[in-house]
Formats: structure tokens, sequence, C-alpha cells
């Protein structure tokens, strides 16, 4: 891999100390809002908590809004992720507001405005020497998979995707990334994948 540049070792992480704390402060009313809305609409806890793999594959406890129900069958067992979504989890996706506790996730140092997405702990053994190559920087709230489909592309381009992106971050790319992004939570495009109401499970490389 590519050694880092000045912009990727130390700008990079100071950008996203000021812009996410200014973000949590001018945000406020919004994340107490929708907090209000959650606890209404879904009830408790407001806030979906998650051990994903960061940095050099460091553990940290990522935050987002619930979209979800806690319906469960007569086993006990959590319903599929279609039955439990509801419409207004649905419209907390397609604007990215279920997104918005991450914010402090940035501002602590687990994550990046733009990085590889944080994905499941249990995916960590199913990489392949290449994709592990995108826990070599920060996970980020966006990144450069989400521009170019989100959900809607395969696991195999997306980890592609990831590891151009570490092989090359600069701030252009990084300006790019965060205005594309803007623009796709307008147009809602990726929200989801052919088959999924979220996002495939990743099953391991088939070669």
């Amino acid at each position: 891999m590519k050694s880092k540049t000045f912009y990727a070792r130390f700008v990079k992480r100071l950008i996203d100390i000021l812009l996410s704390g200014l973000a949590l402060i001018i945000l406020s009313p919004v994340l107490l809002i929708v907090a209000i809305l959650v606890r209404i609409k879904l009830g408790s806890p407001v806030i979906f908590n998650q051990k994903r793999p960061g940095l050099n594959e460091q553990i940290f406890t990522m935050y987002k809004f619930r979209t979800m129900t806690s319906e469960t069958d007569n086993q006990g067992n959590l319903l599929p992720d279609d039955i439990r979504l509801t419409t207004f989890g649905k419209l907390l996706r397609a604007t990215s507001l279920d997104e918005l506790p991450e914010l402090w996730n940035i501002f602590k140092g687990d994550m990046s405005i733009v990085g590889p997405r944080p994905l499941l702990v249990e995916y960590l053994p199913l990489y392949n020497e290449e994709q592990r190559h995108r826990h070599q920087v920060r996970p980020g709230l966006t990144g450069l998979a989400q521009v170019n489909g989100r959900n809607a592309i395969s696991w195999t381009e997306k980890f592609k995707l990831d590891c151009q992106y570490v092989e090359n971050i600069t701030f252009k790319q990084d300006l790019s990334i965060f205005f594309l992004t803007i623009k796709k939570v307008f147009v809602k495009e990726g929200i989801s994948s052919g088959t999924s109401v979220t996002n495939e499970k990743f099953e391991g490389n088939s070669d």
C-alpha cells in the first residue's frame, strides 16, 4: 500500500474534529427532534449501537438512530428486517437521518467523515488479504462505494472501491465524495439492494 500523505496523516483528522463538532452543535435541534420521533414511533432504546471494526480492526461501538421495531416471533426471535422496518424507519434511512449519531463517533476518533463504511465484526474472518486493506484507515460516515451504488452494488465492487480509496486519499477526492453524498441523499439512490430492504449479508469470497 502507498504511504500516507500529509493530508491523510494529519489534516484529514483535524477536519473531522472541526466539522463533526460543528455539525453536532448546529444539528442538535434535529438530533433532538429525531430522537423524540423515534421514541414515539419505534420505542426504546432510541439509539441503536453495535460493535464494528475500525482502524487496524480495532473494535468500537457505532451509534445510529434505530429504524426497526423489536418485534419477535413466538420463540423470541426477531422478525425479518422487511417486517420490522417501518415506513418511518425507511424515511430515516432514505434521508440518512439515522446516521447522525455517528457524528459523535467521528468526533471521538472512531470514524472519519469519509472512508470505507464500518461493517460487521463477523465479516472479519471472511476477508481476503486485499479486502483487509480497508481497515488501514478509519471507517467513514460515507465513502467511495456509497457514492457509486451504495447497497445496490455487489460486495466485490464495494471492496474494490474501498481499497481504491485507501490507496489514494486526497482532499479533492474527499470533497467530491462529500458533495456527491449530499446529492445521493436527495435523490435517494442505492438505499437497498435488489433482494433486501437493507443490505445483503456478506458470505465470503467465492474464489
